[in-house]
């Protein structure tokens, strides 16, 4: 296998009885590469990073780590790491003493232990706080503590499962950017599995959409938003508004996805056809440097315009009143597949 790649999945597979989790996915991450899986719940993102750990066996296809087929072997002979969602501190271990324990599991002495331990404290901003227990830190501390008890291992791959999802919404974004600047600096491959699609698009080098077991597109973040594959990833990926398209000259009608930052609205009388649907405004929503429209437009469908604060309020618009979405035709991405 190639050296190109940290991670390589040749058609995996897992079933729990009559019920396939993950169905014959193949990827392949470069190195160094920050990857973001995400999808709605049931979707076999997490379970697919419990076959990366060596959590779960694959019931068919390859798992290859650094070149190595690596599918059937023990969790501690990956080369990778986890970070768990609750992160998992022993409540009784002081910071340092909780980093230093996988060490501790090997024989490695205590000075030379905890001089590694506190080398990764610093690294993750912890270094002060060394000999707190885990109930003296707050839930930003913990996950900093249990990300240096991943990172001393010293993994070609760290996992992630969901670390950020039990932060308020500051710590999250605090957390972000502590992830991406690790990632860099340490240079090696995260795989990070989320549900949100804002903590995908501002991580991930390459960002994978996986629903009913499946991928259904792996692509940079840009891509994703600008050429969503289906209307699931435009739906599930958000900022798309999904609408028919015309057919034209006979052809079969098909679905496009404009960007909602594309679309505007204008009189009813005012756009063509082709690139413009009648609606109803149905909701108003201001969200300081732009406002939400929400229509609901022909076929039952809704669809949404993000107009710039000072567009809206030169001309408002209120509940009921009719308008039209209207869109250039540069900006209509087609969608290949139901």
């Amino acid at each position: 296998m190639s050296a190109v790649y940290d991670v390589e999945l040749v058609a995996v597979t897992k079933r729990f009885g009559n019920t396939t989790a993950v169905d014959n996915i193949s990827l392949r991450i470069a190195k160094a590469t920050y990857c973001c899986l995400l999808g709605p719940s049931g979707c076999g993102k997490t379970t697919l990073l419990r076959m990366l750990a060596g959590h779960e066996t694959p019931s068919e296809g390859d798992i290859v780590i650094g070149g190595h087929n690596v599918g059937y072997l023990p969790p501690a002979k990956r080369g990778t790491a986890m970070m768990f969602q609750s992160y998992a501190l022993f409540p009784h271990l002081s910071a340092l003493d909780n980093v230093a324990f996988s060490l501790k599991m090997k024989g490695v002495s205590k000075v030379e232990r905890h001089a590694q331990a506190r080398k990764f404290l610093e690294l993750t901003h912890m270094g002060k706080y060394a000999d707190r227990l885990p109930a003296q830190l707050s839930g930003g501390q913990q996950q900093r503590v249990a990300l240096a008890r991943a990172l001393i291992t010293n993994p070609s791959v760290l996992l992630l499962d969901e670390p950020l999802s039990a932060l308020d919404p500051f710590l999250r974004g605090k957390m972000r950017d502590e992830l991406k600047r690790l990632q860099t600096e340490l240079g090696i491959s995260f795989i990070h599995v989320t549900h949100s699609q804002e903590e995908a698009l501002a991580l991930a080098d390459l960002a994978v959409v996986m629903d009913g077991g499946r991928i259904q597109q792996a692509a940079p973040p840009r891509d994703l938003f600008d050429k969503p594959r289906t209307a699931f990833v435009a739906r599930f990926i958000g900022g798309q508004n999904v609408l028919p398209g015309a057919g034209g000259n006979g052809a079969a009608a098909h679905e496009i996805a404009v960007r909602t930052d594309r679309c505007r609205l204008v009189s009813p009388e005012e756009a063509t056809p082709n690139s413009s649907l009648l609606g109803s405004i149905t909701g108003i929503e201001y969200q300081g440097t732009r406002v939400q429209i929400t229509l609901a437009i022909e076929g039952g469908r809704e669809a949404i315009s993000l107009l710039p604060d000072d567009h809206f309020f030169a001309h408002p618009y209120k509940i009921g009143d009719k308008a039209r979405l209207a869109w250039s035709q540069q900006d209509v991405h087609t969608l290949t597949t139901p």
